[in-house]
């Protein structure tokens, strides 16, 4: 008999194919199409009482448990019925029955899979009124036609509220025989729509081309469209010249092993932390249960989302604002990480589940690593009176899954280090999405970064959702300024005294960031004191200076995007309010049921179950040095202790020296001093 699943592990292929058996079972005769089926998290109370078991050594074959629940999104044509109706189900997998059932209102979409982009594609390839429009255009010899379907993005006004389509179209050298030449080179200037209901194509966009000084929506274009382009390739076989030869290896080596363990599939111990894992459709990775020497931390970490608006002006570039988390899911997207190439050193992988349309659970294999890294100097201190110096090196565990959206990548990471810090950090790279423009011409919204090539400014706004439990679910969130003082003959004579200011946050709200004051962020346990310093064991959030979004305020890209409005929320805790634009973000003109809702319930937070959600923005105003794969962007948000531990935690790391390294070669670096 299999052993009964932990309440944090993620759905397995069989729970995942009974959940979708259940559906079934509730729907006789419909024809159903599944989206998405993933692990329920149990609510708070019901699993804080296992997890306390467990932790206490206390858990037996007799704790109660939460119940095993999925949660089925999918569509149902009913007999007799020739309209799909998105629907939404809780399923008891053990009790093999559904426990709630949810009709979702047309107001709302459901989120993109892959079966529908193939649909958008086939749809183009056989519409007449998109091949005439090909037809028109002189294309290159040799060169076929590319669709790349896109997220419709906002509703226009005039628009009806039906499940539109749009692509991003695009040509390939085809007389190069390799499928990876990158097609991104030549954009044409259209952009089909599709209805999805008929599967018809019912309009295409034609995009201007010109400049700053062209009109938004006049076509400057002409048939040989892309005789103004040229190749820009980054596969290696495709390269001028081929790749550098002068590189030598440098390889990560643990002889004895990782120092990590992994156990039950998802449990991860490492120099003192304890945290589980888990992968689910919507959201990548994420941390649950995060604990250090026995001492609570956290009880959930992972992105929340990511809404990436684009700047150009033109109609209908409006409508390029992708929310990568909520329209399509990540999980969909993760990479199959490769072995010495995404991760180095001794790696555990770990698979998810993801669904076919049948509803039937597929492995997704390695789309978590596992690793840890070397960071440079953890601490140091030479003694200056005998000479001896002890250093000990910064060592990480990271956590990490990578996911591709159409051009873009995304580096997701979660790391660990022996001082009881953690840090989470996002990386941006692939290709910049990029457009048609004429020979000659410049924009005030892009870059040309290549012949012909117009990539567009954008930004990248992320949300990362941190649910506390810093010695307890009875947190407050404060934020602490330091701030110039004037001289005063009783306060500051010498006027060298600065303020330290702490100003709890009483009540859901957001706030901002202010690098001037040096504004950090606590998250804090008023009820639990230091021994040493006498203040409330904490751990502080350490946000980048970024900028917020930049669309005017009402407008289309502004309001769907209203959690981006704010560096830090903080809000009362709810089961399952996971997400920070809602649960709904596909062709959506408001955001509803995020963060910026959840605020206005006015709710206390002083020693309460709170969550905090950190945004952070990456403006993105392409270089040429972007072109044609740009190098990674990496922003980052420092989650550390401050007053938590009793001293430094990581003073006992070893500071034994590393036998692997050694002198350079004499022939392969000069050593002569540089004479001024």
């Amino acid at each position: 008999m299999a052993p009964t699943p932990h309440p944090l592990m993620s759905l397995s292929i069989d729970e995942t194919t009974q959940a979708r058996d259940i559906i079934l079972d509730a729907h006789p005769g419909a024809s159903i199409y599944f989206r998405i089926v993933s692990l329920l998290e149990p609510p708070k109370a019901e699993l804080t009482a296992f997890l306390d078991a467990e932790h206490s050594g206390r858990l037996t074959s007799s704790t109660p448990r939460p119940a095993r629940l999925a949660e089925v999104k999918y569509d149902a044509i009913e007999r007799g019925s020739k309209v799909p109706v998105y629907q939404e189900a809780w399923v008891d997998i053990d009790g093999k029955k559904v426990v709630q059932h949810e009709l979702i209102d047309t107001e709302f979409h459901a989120s993109l899979t892959f079966p529908e982009f193939n649909t958008f594609v086939e749809v183009c390839e056989k519409s007449p009124v998109f091949q005439q429009k090909i037809k028109e255009f002189q294309l290159p010899p040799g060169f076929e036609v590319i669709i790349e379907p896109w997220p419709y993005g906002g509703l226009d006004a005039a628009d009806e509220n039906r499940r539109f389509f749009q692509g991003l179209i695009f040509a390939a050298d085809a007389s190069k025989d390799n499928k990876d030449t990158n097609f991104y080179s030549f954009p044409l200037p259209i952009i089909p729509i599709m209805d999805w209901a008929n599967k018809e194509i019912i309009r295409i966009d034609e995009l201007a081309t010109g400049g700053t000084n062209d009109g938004f929506t006049s076509k400057t274009h002409k048939a040989g469209v892309l005789d103004h382009c040229q190749s820009s390739e980054y596969v290696p076989e495709l390269l001028k010249g081929g790749t550098r030869k002068d590189l030598k290896p440098l390889n990560v080596t643990q002889p004895e092993g990782p120092s990590f363990a992994v156990s039950g599939d998802n449990l991860i111990e490492w120099q003192k932390w304890r945290f589980r894992v888990t992968f689910n459709a919507r959201e990548g990775a994420v941390i649950h249960d995060v604990h250090y020497d026995g001492r609570s931390i956290l009880y959930r970490l992972a992105f929340s989302e990511m809404s990436v608006p684009y700047a150009d002006p033109r109609p209908p570039f409006h409508r390029k604002q992708a929310f990568d988390f909520g329209d399509g899911g990540l999980g969909h997207c993760a990479n199959n990480l490769q072995l010495g190439c995404d991760c180095l050193g001794v790696i555990k992988y770990l698979d998810g589940v993801i669904v076919n349309a049948d509803g039937k659970g597929e492995k997704a294999p390695n789309v978590i690593c596992i690793h840890e890294q070397d960071n440079g100097i953890n601490w140091k201190h030479t003694n200056w009176r005998t000479g001896r110096a002890v250093v000990t090196r910064r060592r990480e565990l990271v956590v990490q899954f990578i996911i591709t959206l159409a051009n873009y990548e995304y580096v997701f990471a979660f790391k660990f280090d022996q001082a009881g810090g953690i840090c989470v950090e996002a990386r941006a790279t692939g290709i910049v999405s990029v457009v048609n423009i004429d020979p000659g011409k410049t924009a005030d919204w892009g870059n040309v970064v290549g012949p012909g090539v117009l990539a567009q400014n954008h930004q990248h706004s992320f949300c990362l959702r941190i649910d506390p439990a810093i010695d307890g679910h009875k947190n407050t969130v404060s934020y602490e300024e330091s701030l110039p003082m004037q001289i005063n003959p009783q306060t500051n004579p010498n006027g060298n005294r600065y303020e330290v200011r702490k100003t709890p946050i009483t009540t859901s709200t957001g706030l901002d960031i202010d690098p001037l004051a040096g504004r950090t962020f606590k998250i804090q346990n008023l009820d639990i004191k230091n021994p040493i310093s006498g203040k409330p064991v904490g751990y502080k959030i350490q946000p980048p200076a970024t900028q917020k979004l930049l669309a005017a305020p009402n407008s289309i890209q502004y309001n769907r995007a209203l959690f981006a409005q704010h560096h830090i929320w903080v809000t009362k805790y709810r089961d399952h309010e996971l997400y920070a634009a809602g649960r709904y973000t596909l062709q959506s003109r408001k955001e509803k049921g995020g963060v910026s809702d959840m605020v206005k319930r006015n709710e206390g937070t002083v020693q309460e179950d709170v969550v905090v959600w950190n945004v952070f923005t990456l403006t993105h105003n392409p270089r040429v040095e972007d072109w044609p794969v740009m190098p990674v962007e990496v922003s980052q948000v420092n989650i550390f202790p401050s007053d938590f531990f009793n001293a430094n935690p990581s003073i006992d790391v070893p500071s034994s020296k590393n036998e692997a390294s050694q002198l350079a070669n004499g022939d392969c670096c000069d050593s002569k001093q540089s004479k001024l």
